[in-house]
């Protein structure tokens, strides 16, 4: 079993997506922070609304909790959208959050590895922040490239190996996990170092772009709330949110705390 939780199939399949509250959480700690970098859904409908024909199929393989989803129906209008997940509970929530939008799409109960969907039906795909969960990301990768006709897009999203790697120090430093700094980026199988040469294997690679996404914590409250949300970390303290605020303020400098991501889009089509 692999050290690295994101790999860890029983922990993601069993724990990590079971429901979509720690998500939910993870998303709100993130974007209260966030002082610098694009809105991801945006950029994401903005890559593809330049290259998606009218009528067309769209697939959001790994869709989480629907926010690239929503932005996708909204901006690119498509005939039939396909929101892939493995979790349950996330696809009902993207089914909940189309609904209230008046937005229509197609729930897929699946593994990206073995996705239930004919060869050549899509125009465009988009496989944003899920393909770090596989230890073997070329052959998600390569059955993305299947369910795409000729010339259909894939938008491929992911982070860099070095993504928030200060909160490695913070935690280190405040005594809340001692090998914070040794542990794996959650991001090793598939990141902004080898997002080119594994997309390249299937598909033909038109552009890489990456951007800098800047986080400032305001207060020990903020950071402890992210903390309880991200799976890297072994932190045995009890009491929850507030001891480990508690032990931020007693442990560390004064607020804030900042920290920052590298996000990483691979425009390809299908030869």
């Amino acid at each position: 079993m692999s050290s690295n939780p994101f790999l860890d199939p029983t922990l993601v399949h069993g724990g990590l997506y079971r429901g979509n509250g720690r998500l939910a959480d993870r998303t709100h700690a993130l974007h209260r922070a966030k002082i610098s970098g694009s809105n991801v859904a945006d950029t994401i409908a903005n890559l593809l609304a330049a290259r998606v024909p009218r009528g067309a199929v769209v697939l959001d393989i790994g869709c989480g909790r629907g926010t690239t989803t929503l932005r996708l129906a909204d901006r690119l209008r498509p005939r039939q959208l396909v929101a892939v997940d493995a979790s349950t509970a996330l696809l009902d929530t993207t089914r909940d959050r189309l609904g209230h939008a008046s937005a229509r799409g197609s729930m897929v109960c699946s593994d990206f590895h073995h996705l239930p969907l004919p060869d050549k039906v899509a125009d465009a795909a988009v496989a944003a922040f899920c393909l770090y969960h596989s230890p073997t990301p070329a052959t998600a990768v390569a059955e993305i490239a299947r369910c795409l006709r000729p010339g259909g897009t894939a938008v491929l999203v992911t982070k860099s190996l070095d993504s928030y790697a200060e909160l490695d120090h913070l935690v280190h430093a405040a005594g809340l996990d001692p090998h914070a700094t040794n542990r794996p980026s959650l991001y090793e199988s598939f990141h902004s170092g080898n997002l080119h040469t594994i997309a390249a294997i299937s598909l033909t690679v038109l552009d890489v772009q990456h951007e800098d996404h800047f986080f400032h914590f305001a207060d020990a409250m903020h950071l402890a709330r992210y903390l309880t949300t991200t799976p890297k970390y072994r932190i045995t303290l009890t009491g929850g949110i507030p001891a480990i605020a508690v032990t931020l303020r007693q442990r560390l400098p004064a607020p804030p705390y900042t920290t920052q991501s590298t996000v990483s889009y691979a425009i390809a089509v299908r030869p």
